[in-house]
């Protein structure tokens, strides 16, 4: 017999599971595992890191890469260029002690 999901239930669970994906990724930020880059993505800060935090940061960049696509092809803009932008924000909203990506290499704003 085939379960039917209830649309309710499904809203639900995407909206926990991207609950626990920002909990995961704000304090993999605070132990200061990961941080953010120019380019928009996050990084690792620290290799080689755990498991978990490296399928953290992938799921995170894909998400990311995506919606710049999608950013992109709506506003007529190359991808670099949201992808720059996107990476300018972030890392002025990264708050003191967070990690960056600079030209010499990580360090702490």
């Amino acid at each position: 017999m085939k379960q039917i999901v209830h649309p309710i239930l499904l809203v639900l669970a995407l909206l926990v599971s991207g609950t626990v994906v920002a909990a995961g990724l704000d304090q993999a930020k605070r132990d200061g595992l990961i941080g953010e880059r120019a380019d928009g993505y996050l990084g690792l800060v620290q290799k080689p890191a755990p498991d978990d935090v490296v399928a953290l940061v992938k799921t995170i960049n894909n998400k990311r890469r995506e919606q710049y696509r999608k950013i992109a092809k709506a506003n007529a803009l190359e991808l670099e260029q949201v992808q720059a932008r996107a990476g300018q924000k972030a890392i002025e909203r990264t708050q003191t002690g967070g990690w960056i990506l600079t030209d010499g290499g990580w360090k702490q704003k």
